[in-house]
């Protein structure tokens, strides 16, 4: 069976044949998985009402351990978004319950967002089920090849600086 990212290399094969179109092999079809992994890891955050942006905050508060708090700054460090951006997400957890904003007990000027027993009741749900729904996407390879591939991704990753 041919897929997709194979077809369009043939093309490129048919119509540029002085190039190599072999990259689209990897970068193709990696895009192509990570576009439909977005998908099958939204769809769970959905299940427990949260967005993307939504439970990115309140896992990287619950992966703190107590007492579940950073600074927008230190969010934005973790979350690799903008302060900005941490600044909306924040907000729509603040309005649901799941966060408070207090005042930093180092820096009367600055502030904490922190996780209420709300937020951090829903999180333990949602990332249940997202440890679950990972483990059902990567069925298809046996352990060793989930290490192998793991391990290809990060050298490629540190490689790149992602």
């Amino acid at each position: 069976m041919t897929d997709h990212v194979a077809r369009v290399m043939a093309q490129w094969a048919q119509e540029r044949p002085d190039l190599d179109a072999s990259p689209q092999g990897v970068i193709g079809r990696l895009h192509r998985v990570g576009l439909r992994l977005t998908d099958e890891l939204i769809a769970v955050y959905a299940e427990h009402g949260l967005g993307e942006g939504e439970f990115d905050i309140l896992a990287t508060l619950r992966r703190q351990g107590a007492p579940y708090a950073l600074t927008p700054g230190d969010l934005a460090g973790q979350t690799m978004v903008t302060t900005g951006a941490v600044t909306k997400r924040v907000d729509r957890c603040l309005a649901q319950g799941w966060v408070t904003r207090q005042v930093s007990m180092d820096d009367g000027r600055g502030r904490v967002i922190a996780l209420t027993d709300a937020g951090r009741e829903l999180i333990d749900r949602a990332f249940t089920a997202h440890m679950s729904n990972e483990h059902r996407l990567l069925e298809v390879f046996t352990p060793d090849e989930r290490e192998v591939l793991a391990g290809l991704l990060q050298r490629w990753a540190e490689e790149l600086g992602a």
